[in-house]
Protein backbone atom coordinates (compact mmCIF):
# COMPACT_ATOMS: atom_id res chain seq x y z
CA UNK A 1 0.00 0.00 0.00
CA UNK A 2 1.32 3.39 -0.85
CA UNK A 3 0.30 4.74 2.60
CA UNK A 4 1.66 4.14 5.29
CA UNK A 5 -1.22 4.94 7.99
CA UNK A 6 -5.19 3.22 8.57
CA UNK A 7 -7.35 4.48 10.23
CA UNK A 8 -8.31 2.14 13.20
CA UNK A 9 -12.54 0.95 13.92
CA UNK A 10 -13.81 4.05 15.74
CA UNK A 11 -17.01 2.85 18.07
CA UNK A 12 -19.68 1.35 16.65
CA UNK A 13 -21.19 3.86 14.15
CA UNK A 14 -18.53 6.34 13.79
CA UNK A 15 -16.43 4.35 11.06
CA UNK A 16 -19.18 2.47 10.08
CA UNK A 17 -19.30 3.73 6.60
CA UNK A 18 -15.84 5.29 6.51
CA UNK A 19 -14.49 3.21 3.86
CA UNK A 20 -16.90 4.97 1.93
CA UNK A 21 -15.05 8.38 2.15
CA UNK A 22 -11.96 7.18 2.49
CA UNK A 23 -11.09 3.98 0.64
CA UNK A 24 -11.03 4.87 -3.00
CA UNK A 25 -8.17 7.39 -2.22
CA UNK A 26 -5.95 4.22 -1.46
CA UNK A 27 -6.94 4.58 2.29
CA UNK A 28 -7.23 1.86 4.80
CA UNK A 29 -10.07 2.11 7.21
CA UNK A 30 -12.05 -0.88 9.28
CA UNK A 31 -15.71 -0.92 9.73
CA UNK A 32 -17.10 -2.58 13.27
CA UNK A 33 -19.24 -5.44 12.74
CA UNK A 34 -20.44 -5.68 16.21
CA UNK A 35 -24.02 -4.71 15.79
CA UNK A 36 -26.18 -6.39 12.93
CA UNK A 37 -28.62 -3.68 13.79
CA UNK A 38 -26.58 -0.90 12.70
CA UNK A 39 -25.12 -2.31 9.62
CA UNK A 40 -28.76 -3.39 8.28
CA UNK A 41 -30.03 -0.21 8.68
CA UNK A 42 -26.95 2.01 7.31
CA UNK A 43 -27.71 -0.98 4.47
CA UNK A 44 -31.27 0.50 3.79
CA UNK A 45 -29.53 4.07 3.94
CA UNK A 46 -26.74 3.32 1.59
CA UNK A 47 -28.74 1.50 -0.82
CA UNK A 48 -31.43 3.87 -1.18
CA UNK A 49 -28.88 6.58 -1.68
CA UNK A 50 -26.99 4.83 -4.51
CA UNK A 51 -30.13 3.85 -5.73
CA UNK A 52 -29.85 0.32 -5.27
CA UNK A 53 -32.63 -2.59 -4.35
CA UNK A 54 -33.19 -3.14 -0.60
CA UNK A 55 -34.61 -6.06 0.66
CA UNK A 56 -34.86 -6.14 4.63
CA UNK A 57 -33.51 -9.04 6.41
CA UNK A 58 -35.33 -9.29 9.52
CA UNK A 59 -34.14 -10.24 13.04
CA UNK A 60 -36.29 -13.10 13.07
CA UNK A 61 -34.97 -14.70 10.41
CA UNK A 62 -32.48 -17.64 9.43
CA UNK A 63 -28.74 -17.06 10.52
CA UNK A 64 -30.46 -13.22 9.89
CA UNK A 65 -27.24 -11.55 12.12
CA UNK A 66 -24.52 -13.17 9.49
CA UNK A 67 -26.73 -12.49 6.33
CA UNK A 68 -27.05 -8.96 7.54
CA UNK A 69 -23.45 -7.92 8.19
CA UNK A 70 -22.56 -9.88 4.52
CA UNK A 71 -25.13 -8.06 3.06
CA UNK A 72 -23.87 -4.65 3.78
CA UNK A 73 -19.88 -5.40 3.38
CA UNK A 74 -21.10 -7.03 0.01
CA UNK A 75 -22.66 -3.07 -0.67
CA UNK A 76 -19.70 -1.03 0.86
CA UNK A 77 -17.47 -3.15 -1.29
CA UNK A 78 -19.77 -2.65 -4.32
CA UNK A 79 -19.65 1.27 -4.23
CA UNK A 80 -16.11 1.95 -3.24
CA UNK A 81 -15.46 -0.46 -6.53
CA UNK A 82 -18.06 1.82 -8.42
CA UNK A 83 -16.36 5.16 -6.73
CA UNK A 84 -12.75 3.77 -8.00
CA UNK A 85 -13.86 2.76 -10.82
CA UNK A 86 -15.45 6.45 -11.90
CA UNK A 87 -12.24 8.33 -10.48
CA UNK A 88 -10.42 6.27 -12.62
CA UNK A 89 -11.93 7.16 -15.49
CA UNK A 90 -11.62 11.29 -14.71
CA UNK A 91 -9.00 12.92 -16.93
CA UNK A 92 -6.14 14.62 -14.93
CA UNK A 93 -7.60 17.79 -14.08
CA UNK A 94 -6.30 20.32 -10.89
CA UNK A 95 -9.03 20.11 -8.17
CA UNK A 96 -10.65 16.55 -8.90
CA UNK A 97 -10.81 13.38 -7.29
CA UNK A 98 -7.91 11.57 -9.51
CA UNK A 99 -5.82 14.43 -9.11
CA UNK A 100 -6.71 14.08 -5.40
CA UNK A 101 -5.67 10.36 -4.68
CA UNK A 102 -2.16 11.24 -6.15
CA UNK A 103 -1.61 14.10 -3.93
CA UNK A 104 -2.94 12.92 -0.46
CA UNK A 105 0.39 10.59 -0.37
CA UNK A 106 3.18 10.77 1.04
CA UNK A 107 6.35 12.65 -0.51
CA UNK A 108 8.13 9.78 -0.58
CA UNK A 109 5.55 7.26 -2.53
CA UNK A 110 6.59 5.93 -6.02
CA UNK A 111 2.94 6.59 -6.92
CA UNK A 112 3.63 10.04 -5.65
CA UNK A 113 6.82 10.96 -7.45
CA UNK A 114 5.68 9.27 -10.49
CA UNK A 115 2.99 11.82 -10.69
CA UNK A 116 4.64 14.71 -9.78
CA UNK A 117 7.30 13.74 -12.56
CA UNK A 118 4.13 13.27 -15.32
CA UNK A 119 2.74 16.99 -13.98
CA UNK A 120 6.16 17.88 -15.66
CA UNK A 121 5.83 16.22 -18.75
CA UNK A 122 5.49 18.59 -22.06
CA UNK A 123 5.41 16.14 -24.46
CA UNK A 124 1.40 15.15 -24.83
CA UNK A 125 1.65 11.52 -25.98
CA UNK A 126 4.15 11.14 -23.36
CA UNK A 127 2.04 12.75 -21.00
CA UNK A 128 -1.32 10.45 -22.06
CA UNK A 129 1.11 7.70 -22.30
CA UNK A 130 2.18 8.19 -18.30
CA UNK A 131 -1.31 8.86 -16.92
CA UNK A 132 -2.44 5.44 -18.30
CA UNK A 133 0.92 3.71 -16.86
CA UNK A 134 0.06 5.61 -13.38
CA UNK A 135 -4.02 4.61 -13.08
CA UNK A 136 -3.07 0.91 -13.75
CA UNK A 137 -0.79 1.63 -10.54
CA UNK A 138 -3.71 2.82 -8.70
CA UNK A 139 -5.22 0.46 -6.00
CA UNK A 140 -8.09 1.25 -3.46
CA UNK A 141 -7.79 1.10 -0.03
CA UNK A 142 -8.68 -2.09 2.16
CA UNK A 143 -12.23 -2.33 4.11
CA UNK A 144 -11.19 -4.25 6.85
CA UNK A 145 -13.53 -5.31 9.60
CA UNK A 146 -13.28 -5.87 13.88
CA UNK A 147 -14.64 -8.22 15.66
CA UNK A 148 -13.95 -7.96 19.73
CA UNK A 149 -13.25 -11.87 20.40
CA UNK A 150 -14.55 -11.97 23.48
CA UNK A 151 -17.86 -10.14 22.97
CA UNK A 152 -19.26 -13.74 22.14
CA UNK A 153 -22.65 -13.95 23.95
CA UNK A 154 -25.28 -16.78 23.58
CA UNK A 155 -27.85 -16.41 21.35
CA UNK A 156 -31.39 -18.01 21.93
CA UNK A 157 -34.75 -18.64 19.94
CA UNK A 158 -38.21 -17.26 20.53
CA UNK A 159 -38.60 -20.39 22.58
CA UNK A 160 -36.19 -19.80 25.06
CA UNK A 161 -33.47 -22.50 23.61
CA UNK A 162 -29.75 -21.49 22.67
CA UNK A 163 -29.46 -21.28 18.76
CA UNK A 164 -25.77 -23.18 19.31
CA UNK A 165 -22.55 -22.32 19.48
CA UNK A 166 -22.15 -21.56 15.91
CA UNK A 167 -24.63 -18.50 16.18
CA UNK A 168 -22.86 -16.76 19.01
CA UNK A 169 -22.22 -13.28 18.30
CA UNK A 170 -18.79 -13.58 17.43
CA UNK A 171 -18.97 -16.21 15.15
CA UNK A 172 -21.45 -15.45 13.28
CA UNK A 173 -20.06 -12.54 12.65
CA UNK A 174 -17.06 -13.88 11.20
CA UNK A 175 -19.69 -16.08 9.33
CA UNK A 176 -21.05 -12.48 8.15
CA UNK A 177 -17.46 -11.21 7.02
CA UNK A 178 -16.29 -14.86 5.54
CA UNK A 179 -19.00 -15.09 3.25
CA UNK A 180 -18.78 -11.35 1.54
CA UNK A 181 -17.11 -10.74 -1.39
CA UNK A 182 -14.02 -8.49 0.71
CA UNK A 183 -10.96 -9.22 -0.34
CA UNK A 184 -9.40 -8.05 3.19
CA UNK A 185 -9.08 -8.72 7.00
CA UNK A 186 -10.86 -9.39 9.89
CA UNK A 187 -9.29 -7.71 12.61
CA UNK A 188 -9.63 -9.87 15.99
CA UNK A 189 -9.07 -7.80 19.13
CA UNK A 190 -9.66 -7.78 22.73
CA UNK A 191 -7.90 -10.70 23.41
CA UNK A 192 -7.75 -14.80 22.43
CA UNK A 193 -10.93 -16.81 22.15
CA UNK A 194 -10.02 -20.47 20.86
CA UNK A 195 -13.44 -21.34 19.30
CA UNK A 196 -13.38 -18.28 17.44
CA UNK A 197 -9.89 -18.68 16.29
CA UNK A 198 -10.51 -22.35 15.51
CA UNK A 199 -13.76 -21.20 13.57
CA UNK A 200 -11.35 -19.57 10.94
CA UNK A 201 -10.27 -23.21 9.74
CA UNK A 202 -13.78 -23.85 8.33
CA UNK A 203 -13.55 -20.92 5.74
CA UNK A 204 -11.55 -21.22 2.40
CA UNK A 205 -10.68 -17.83 2.39
CA UNK A 206 -8.45 -18.00 4.90
CA UNK A 207 -5.69 -20.61 2.75
CA UNK A 208 -3.82 -19.51 0.16
CA UNK A 209 -4.57 -20.44 -3.28
CA UNK A 210 -3.31 -21.81 -5.88
CA UNK A 211 -0.69 -18.72 -6.15
CA UNK A 212 -0.24 -18.67 -2.72
CA UNK A 213 -2.70 -15.48 -2.27
CA UNK A 214 -4.81 -15.19 0.75
CA UNK A 215 -8.64 -13.62 -0.33
CA UNK A 216 -9.29 -12.80 3.28
CA UNK A 217 -6.55 -12.00 5.91
CA UNK A 218 -6.36 -12.17 9.92
CA UNK A 219 -4.94 -9.37 11.50
CA UNK A 220 -4.62 -9.68 15.53
CA UNK A 221 -4.61 -6.28 17.92
CA UNK A 222 -2.41 -7.34 20.78
CA UNK A 223 -0.38 -5.18 23.22
CA UNK A 224 2.29 -7.27 23.76
CA UNK A 225 5.00 -9.73 22.45
CA UNK A 226 4.18 -12.58 24.31
CA UNK A 227 0.49 -12.52 23.91
CA UNK A 228 0.94 -12.09 19.99
CA UNK A 229 3.32 -15.12 19.61
CA UNK A 230 1.18 -17.20 21.67
CA UNK A 231 -2.23 -16.53 19.73
CA UNK A 232 -0.25 -16.81 16.13
CA UNK A 233 1.05 -19.60 17.41
CA UNK A 234 -2.16 -21.23 18.17
CA UNK A 235 -3.53 -19.95 14.70
CA UNK A 236 -0.64 -21.33 12.70
CA UNK A 237 -1.28 -24.98 13.99
CA UNK A 238 -5.10 -24.37 12.25
CA UNK A 239 -2.84 -23.19 8.98
CA UNK A 240 -4.41 -19.63 9.70
CA UNK A 241 -1.14 -17.13 8.88
CA UNK A 242 -1.85 -13.53 11.09
CA UNK A 243 -1.10 -11.27 8.28
CA UNK A 244 -0.51 -8.33 10.97
CA UNK A 245 0.10 -7.76 14.08
CA UNK A 246 -1.28 -4.07 15.17
CA UNK A 247 0.39 -3.14 18.29
CA UNK A 248 -1.87 -0.88 19.99
CA UNK A 249 -0.75 1.05 23.82
CA UNK A 250 -2.29 0.05 26.65
CA UNK A 251 -4.15 3.12 27.95
CA UNK A 252 -3.07 5.62 25.65
CA UNK A 253 -5.48 4.54 23.13
CA UNK A 254 -9.66 4.98 22.47
CA UNK A 255 -12.05 2.70 23.13
CA UNK A 256 -11.81 0.18 25.76
CA UNK A 257 -7.91 0.42 27.17
CA UNK A 258 -6.34 -3.18 27.97
CA UNK A 259 -3.79 -2.04 30.14
CA UNK A 260 -0.68 -4.28 30.77
CA UNK A 261 1.25 -5.45 33.83
CA UNK A 262 3.60 -1.95 33.26
CA UNK A 263 4.77 -2.52 30.00
CA UNK A 264 5.09 0.47 28.12
CA UNK A 265 4.73 0.86 24.53
CA UNK A 266 8.57 1.60 23.45
CA UNK A 267 10.08 -1.36 25.17
CA UNK A 268 6.90 -3.70 23.70
CA UNK A 269 8.27 -2.45 20.15
CA UNK A 270 11.25 -2.84 21.29
CA UNK A 271 10.97 -6.22 21.68
CA UNK A 272 8.97 -6.46 18.39
CA UNK A 273 11.82 -5.27 16.81
CA UNK A 274 14.25 -7.73 17.82
CA UNK A 275 12.44 -10.96 17.58
CA UNK A 276 9.66 -10.42 15.18
CA UNK A 277 12.32 -12.38 12.33
CA UNK A 278 12.92 -15.35 14.66
CA UNK A 279 8.98 -15.25 15.15
CA UNK A 280 7.97 -15.18 11.64
CA UNK A 281 10.02 -18.37 10.71
CA UNK A 282 8.94 -20.59 13.97
CA UNK A 283 5.42 -19.23 13.27
CA UNK A 284 5.69 -20.23 9.25
CA UNK A 285 7.15 -23.93 10.12
CA UNK A 286 4.20 -24.70 12.20
CA UNK A 287 1.43 -23.00 9.39
CA UNK A 288 3.50 -24.97 6.67
CA UNK A 289 2.97 -28.40 8.37
CA UNK A 290 -0.47 -27.03 9.76
CA UNK A 291 -1.70 -26.44 5.73
CA UNK A 292 0.25 -29.73 4.50
CA UNK A 293 -1.99 -31.95 6.39
CA UNK A 294 -4.90 -29.99 4.87
CA UNK A 295 -3.37 -30.89 1.58
CA UNK A 296 -2.13 -27.07 0.61
CA UNK A 297 1.40 -26.15 -0.18
CA UNK A 298 2.66 -23.24 0.98
CA UNK A 299 6.02 -22.48 0.08
CA UNK A 300 6.63 -19.19 0.28
CA UNK A 301 6.80 -17.42 3.83
CA UNK A 302 4.06 -15.15 3.32
CA UNK A 303 4.22 -11.21 4.09
CA UNK A 304 3.47 -10.44 8.21
CA UNK A 305 3.07 -6.49 8.42
CA UNK A 306 3.50 -4.86 11.53
CA UNK A 307 1.77 -1.70 12.53
CA UNK A 308 1.23 0.73 15.96
CA UNK A 309 -1.46 2.68 17.36
CA UNK A 310 -2.50 4.84 20.12
CA UNK A 311 -1.50 8.62 21.21
CA UNK A 312 0.60 9.37 18.05
CA UNK A 313 0.12 12.99 17.20
CA UNK A 314 2.69 14.35 15.28
CA UNK A 315 4.23 13.94 11.81
CA UNK A 316 8.21 13.68 13.70
CA UNK A 317 6.44 10.82 16.04
CA UNK A 318 4.48 8.84 13.49
CA UNK A 319 7.96 9.19 10.96
CA UNK A 320 10.16 7.70 14.66
CA UNK A 321 7.97 4.85 15.01
CA UNK A 322 8.51 3.44 10.90
CA UNK A 323 11.95 4.58 11.14
CA UNK A 324 13.16 3.42 14.40
CA UNK A 325 11.08 0.37 15.21
CA UNK A 326 10.65 -0.98 11.66
CA UNK A 327 6.75 -0.59 11.59
CA UNK A 328 5.08 -1.28 8.23
CA UNK A 329 1.93 1.33 8.92
CA UNK A 330 0.86 3.61 11.97
CA UNK A 331 -2.57 3.61 13.11
CA UNK A 332 -4.18 6.88 13.53
CA UNK A 333 -7.86 7.02 15.23
CA UNK A 334 -9.40 9.76 17.02
CA UNK A 335 -7.86 12.63 15.44
CA UNK A 336 -10.42 11.90 12.58
CA UNK A 337 -13.38 12.53 15.21
CA UNK A 338 -12.62 16.20 14.15
CA UNK A 339 -12.61 15.20 10.15
CA UNK A 340 -16.43 15.01 9.03
CA UNK A 341 -15.88 13.97 6.01
CA UNK A 342 -14.28 10.79 7.37
CA UNK A 343 -16.27 10.20 10.73
CA UNK A 344 -20.14 10.40 11.68
CA UNK A 345 -19.87 12.48 14.46
CA UNK A 346 -23.44 14.82 15.32
CA UNK A 347 -22.81 18.39 15.15
CA UNK A 348 -23.31 19.19 18.63
CA UNK A 349 -20.63 16.30 20.30
CA UNK A 350 -18.06 17.75 17.09
CA UNK A 351 -18.59 21.53 18.97
CA UNK A 352 -18.17 19.71 22.36
CA UNK A 353 -15.10 17.62 21.14
CA UNK A 354 -13.44 21.11 19.35
CA UNK A 355 -13.63 22.94 22.83
CA UNK A 356 -12.38 19.76 25.05
CA UNK A 357 -9.56 20.60 27.38
CA UNK A 358 -7.45 17.31 28.85
CA UNK A 359 -9.70 16.81 31.91
CA UNK A 360 -12.42 16.13 29.66
CA UNK A 361 -10.88 12.85 28.41
CA UNK A 362 -10.78 10.10 31.46
CA UNK A 363 -10.28 6.12 32.01
CA UNK A 364 -13.65 4.49 33.36
CA UNK A 365 -15.36 2.15 34.54
CA UNK A 366 -18.19 2.69 32.16
CA UNK A 367 -17.82 -0.13 29.93
CA UNK A 368 -20.49 -3.27 30.89
CA UNK A 369 -17.72 -5.46 30.20
CA UNK A 370 -15.89 -4.61 32.91
CA UNK A 371 -12.79 -3.37 31.33
CA UNK A 372 -11.19 0.21 30.97
CA UNK A 373 -13.23 2.29 28.78
CA UNK A 374 -11.25 5.90 27.39
CA UNK A 375 -14.53 8.30 28.16
CA UNK A 376 -16.04 12.03 27.36
CA UNK A 377 -17.19 13.89 30.40
CA UNK A 378 -19.02 16.15 27.91
CA UNK A 379 -21.33 13.45 26.05
CA UNK A 380 -24.62 13.47 26.10
CA UNK A 381 -24.58 9.78 27.35
CA UNK A 382 -22.95 10.71 30.25
CA UNK A 383 -25.19 13.93 31.33
CA UNK A 384 -28.22 11.65 30.63
CA UNK A 385 -26.61 9.08 32.96
CA UNK A 386 -26.35 11.64 35.67
CA UNK A 387 -29.45 12.85 34.82
CA UNK A 388 -31.19 9.12 35.77
CA UNK A 389 -29.27 9.16 38.95
CA UNK A 390 -30.57 12.13 39.75
CA UNK A 391 -34.07 11.14 39.28
CA UNK A 392 -32.98 7.55 41.39
CA UNK A 393 -33.24 5.63 37.68
CA UNK A 394 -29.92 4.34 37.51
CA UNK A 395 -29.17 1.94 34.72
CA UNK A 396 -30.15 1.90 31.14
CA UNK A 397 -32.94 -0.02 29.37
CA UNK A 398 -31.50 -3.03 27.70
CA UNK A 399 -32.78 -3.16 24.16
CA UNK A 400 -30.00 -4.58 22.00
CA UNK A 401 -28.11 -6.90 24.50
CA UNK A 402 -24.62 -7.10 22.88
CA UNK A 403 -22.50 -7.41 26.43
CA UNK A 404 -25.14 -9.35 28.35
CA UNK A 405 -22.32 -11.37 30.56
CA UNK A 406 -23.91 -10.93 33.96
CA UNK A 407 -25.42 -14.05 35.68
CA UNK A 408 -25.02 -12.90 39.27
CA UNK A 409 -28.70 -12.63 39.72
CA UNK A 410 -30.48 -13.58 36.79
CA UNK A 411 -30.32 -17.47 35.23
CA UNK A 412 -29.71 -16.20 31.41
CA UNK A 413 -26.89 -13.56 31.55
CA UNK A 414 -28.00 -9.68 31.31
CA UNK A 415 -25.74 -6.01 31.04
CA UNK A 416 -24.52 -4.32 33.96
CA UNK A 417 -25.16 -1.15 32.34
CA UNK A 418 -29.05 -2.30 32.52
CA UNK A 419 -31.56 -0.69 34.75
CA UNK A 420 -32.52 -4.26 35.40
CA UNK A 421 -29.17 -4.79 36.80
CA UNK A 422 -28.49 -2.14 39.24
CA UNK A 423 -31.20 -2.24 40.69
CA UNK A 424 -31.10 -5.57 41.80
CA UNK A 425 -27.19 -5.02 42.33
CA UNK A 426 -27.86 -1.85 44.42
CA UNK A 427 -30.96 -3.69 46.60
CA UNK A 428 -28.04 -5.94 47.71
CA UNK A 429 -25.35 -3.28 48.46
CA UNK A 430 -28.08 -1.56 50.91
CA UNK A 431 -28.04 -4.65 52.93
CA UNK A 432 -24.35 -5.02 53.30
CA UNK A 433 -24.16 -2.29 55.92
CA UNK A 434 -20.94 -0.83 54.98
CA UNK A 435 -18.74 2.14 55.81
CA UNK A 436 -19.79 5.05 54.14
CA UNK A 437 -16.61 5.68 51.84
CA UNK A 438 -17.00 1.75 51.10
CA UNK A 439 -20.34 2.11 50.24
CA UNK A 440 -19.91 4.96 48.29
CA UNK A 441 -16.88 3.25 46.23
CA UNK A 442 -18.81 0.64 45.00
CA UNK A 443 -22.24 2.45 44.26
CA UNK A 444 -19.95 4.52 41.83
CA UNK A 445 -18.72 1.29 40.39
CA UNK A 446 -21.90 -0.10 39.75
CA UNK A 447 -23.70 3.31 38.45
CA UNK A 448 -20.84 4.25 36.46
CA UNK A 449 -21.34 1.96 33.72
CA UNK A 450 -23.44 2.96 30.55
CA UNK A 451 -24.95 1.48 27.52
CA UNK A 452 -22.16 1.49 25.07
CA UNK A 453 -24.73 -0.28 22.60
CA UNK A 454 -27.32 2.23 22.10
CA UNK A 455 -24.49 5.31 22.71
CA UNK A 456 -22.21 4.26 20.11
CA UNK A 457 -24.49 4.12 16.92
CA UNK A 458 -26.76 7.35 18.23
CA UNK A 459 -24.41 10.14 16.79
CA UNK A 460 -24.28 7.97 13.13
CA UNK A 461 -28.52 8.20 13.03
CA UNK A 462 -28.41 11.85 14.34
CA UNK A 463 -25.88 12.46 11.63
CA UNK A 464 -27.80 10.56 9.06
CA UNK A 465 -31.71 11.90 10.06
CA UNK A 466 -32.03 7.43 10.94
CA UNK A 467 -33.44 8.31 14.64
CA UNK A 468 -36.71 6.37 14.94
CA UNK A 469 -39.37 7.27 17.59
CA UNK A 470 -38.54 7.11 21.34
CA UNK A 471 -35.33 5.85 20.02
CA UNK A 472 -32.63 6.83 22.74
CA UNK A 473 -30.54 10.01 21.41
CA UNK A 474 -27.59 9.91 23.89
CA UNK A 475 -24.19 10.12 22.33
CA UNK A 476 -21.33 7.95 23.91
CA UNK A 477 -17.93 8.70 22.43
CA UNK A 478 -14.61 6.65 23.35
CA UNK A 479 -11.23 9.06 21.98
CA UNK A 480 -8.20 8.53 23.26
CA UNK A 481 -6.50 11.21 25.57
CA UNK A 482 -4.60 12.43 22.06
CA UNK A 483 -7.60 14.07 21.11
CA UNK A 484 -7.25 17.08 23.47
CA UNK A 485 -4.74 18.48 21.51
CA UNK A 486 -6.41 18.55 18.19
CA UNK A 487 -8.67 21.76 18.27
CA UNK A 488 -10.96 22.29 15.32
CA UNK A 489 -12.75 21.05 12.42
CA UNK A 490 -10.25 19.52 9.81
CA UNK A 491 -10.54 18.99 6.50
CA UNK A 492 -8.88 15.07 5.14
CA UNK A 493 -6.57 16.95 3.48
CA UNK A 494 -5.43 18.96 6.27
CA UNK A 495 -5.26 15.94 8.18
CA UNK A 496 -3.34 13.49 6.75
CA UNK A 497 -0.71 16.45 5.57
CA UNK A 498 -0.53 16.66 9.10
CA UNK A 499 0.25 12.64 9.14
CA UNK A 500 2.77 13.12 6.86
CA UNK A 501 4.48 16.32 7.72
CA UNK A 502 3.80 18.64 4.80
CA UNK A 503 1.51 20.79 7.51
CA UNK A 504 1.73 21.07 10.89
CA UNK A 505 -1.96 21.59 12.57
CA UNK A 506 -0.86 21.40 16.30
CA UNK A 507 1.53 24.18 15.72
CA UNK A 508 3.12 25.47 19.34
CA UNK A 509 0.44 23.36 21.41
CA UNK A 510 2.46 22.30 24.00
CA UNK A 511 2.11 18.71 24.39
CA UNK A 512 4.02 15.21 26.14
CA UNK A 513 5.56 13.07 23.49
CA UNK A 514 3.31 10.44 23.36
CA UNK A 515 5.85 7.76 24.88
CA UNK A 516 5.22 10.32 27.95
CA UNK A 517 1.88 10.78 28.00
CA UNK A 518 1.23 6.76 28.18
CA UNK A 519 3.66 6.70 30.89
CA UNK A 520 2.17 9.52 32.79
CA UNK A 521 -1.79 7.50 32.58
CA UNK A 522 -0.05 4.33 33.84
CA UNK A 523 1.46 6.35 36.99
CA UNK A 524 -1.90 7.49 37.16
CA UNK A 525 -3.17 4.14 37.22
CA UNK A 526 -1.10 2.72 39.34
CA UNK A 527 -1.89 5.44 41.95
CA UNK A 528 -5.33 4.91 41.50
CA UNK A 529 -5.55 1.15 41.79
CA UNK A 530 -3.02 1.26 44.89
CA UNK A 531 -5.28 3.96 46.75
CA UNK A 532 -8.76 1.59 45.88
CA UNK A 533 -6.61 -1.26 47.77
CA UNK A 534 -5.03 0.63 50.66
CA UNK A 535 -6.72 -1.05 53.31
CA UNK A 536 -7.27 -4.25 52.46
CA UNK A 537 -3.44 -5.12 50.58
CA UNK A 538 -2.91 -8.57 50.17
CA UNK A 539 0.70 -10.13 49.71
CA UNK A 540 -0.21 -11.08 46.21
CA UNK A 541 -1.70 -7.87 45.45
CA UNK A 542 2.04 -5.92 46.97
CA UNK A 543 4.00 -8.28 44.94
CA UNK A 544 1.40 -7.16 42.04
CA UNK A 545 1.96 -3.47 42.28
CA UNK A 546 5.97 -3.74 43.05
CA UNK A 547 6.38 -5.79 39.73
CA UNK A 548 4.23 -2.95 38.06
CA UNK A 549 5.86 -0.15 39.34
CA UNK A 550 9.68 -1.87 38.23
CA UNK A 551 8.31 -2.18 35.07
CA UNK A 552 7.64 1.46 35.05
CA UNK A 553 11.13 2.23 35.83
CA UNK A 554 12.70 0.47 33.38
CA UNK A 555 10.58 1.92 31.18
CA UNK A 556 11.80 5.36 32.31
CA UNK A 557 15.23 3.84 31.67
CA UNK A 558 14.53 2.49 28.27
CA UNK A 559 13.35 5.76 27.06
CA UNK A 560 16.16 8.12 28.33
CA UNK A 561 18.62 5.97 26.44
CA UNK A 562 16.47 6.15 23.55
CA UNK A 563 15.62 9.86 23.66
CA UNK A 564 19.17 10.29 24.57
CA UNK A 565 20.65 8.28 21.49
CA UNK A 566 18.03 7.84 18.66
CA UNK A 567 19.19 9.96 15.67
CA UNK A 568 15.78 9.92 14.47
CA UNK A 569 14.23 12.83 15.68
CA UNK A 570 16.13 16.13 14.53
CA UNK A 571 14.54 18.87 16.72
CA UNK A 572 15.31 20.19 20.18
CA UNK A 573 12.82 18.87 22.45
CA UNK A 574 15.09 16.45 23.59
CA UNK A 575 16.02 18.33 26.96
CA UNK A 576 12.16 18.93 27.14
CA UNK A 577 11.20 15.03 26.83
CA UNK A 578 14.17 14.07 29.18
CA UNK A 579 12.88 16.77 31.77
CA UNK A 580 9.27 15.22 31.42
CA UNK A 581 10.99 12.01 32.19
CA UNK A 582 12.68 13.02 35.18
CA UNK A 583 9.21 14.51 36.81
CA UNK A 584 7.39 11.03 35.81
CA UNK A 585 10.11 9.06 37.70
CA UNK A 586 9.67 11.44 40.82
CA UNK A 587 6.26 10.87 40.79
CA UNK A 588 6.67 7.39 40.39
CA UNK A 589 9.23 7.34 43.20
CA UNK A 590 7.03 9.24 45.90
CA UNK A 591 4.33 6.52 45.23
CA UNK A 592 5.20 4.17 48.26
CA UNK A 593 3.89 0.05 48.51
CA UNK A 594 4.96 -1.06 51.99
CA UNK A 595 6.55 -4.25 51.62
Amino acid sequence: MSHTFHIPVLGLGYSIDTPLKVARYGISSTVSIVDDELTERMRQYHARLSGEAYIPILKKEEDARARRITAYLDLIDRLVNRQFEAMKALPFEAGNDLCRYFELLPEHARLKQGYDLMLELSDEWQKTHFQELLKREMKRGPVDVNIMSKVDKMNYTANGDSSGELNTDALAALRGFARSCLQSSVILSAGMNPRLYSYLETFADFYPDENGLLRKKVILKVSDFRSAFIQAKFLAKKGIWVSEFRVESGLNCGGHAFATEGHLLGPILEEFREKRREMVVELFQGYQNALLEKGITCMETPVQRLSVQGGIGTASENEFLLDHYEMDATGWGSPFLLVPEVTNVDQETLEQLEHAEEDDYYVSGASPLGILFNNFKKSTAETQRLERLGHNRPGSPCTKKYLCTNTEFTEKPICTASREYQQLKLRQLNTLHLPGPVYEQQYQSVVEKTCLCEGLCASAYIRYDMLKPRENKAVAICPGPNLAYFSRIYTLDEMINHIYGTVDLLGKIRRPHMFIKELNLYIDYLQRDLQSQLKDLSDKKKKQLMKFKLQLQDGISYYKTLFTEATGQKHLRFQDWIGELTCSEAKLSAIEIQE
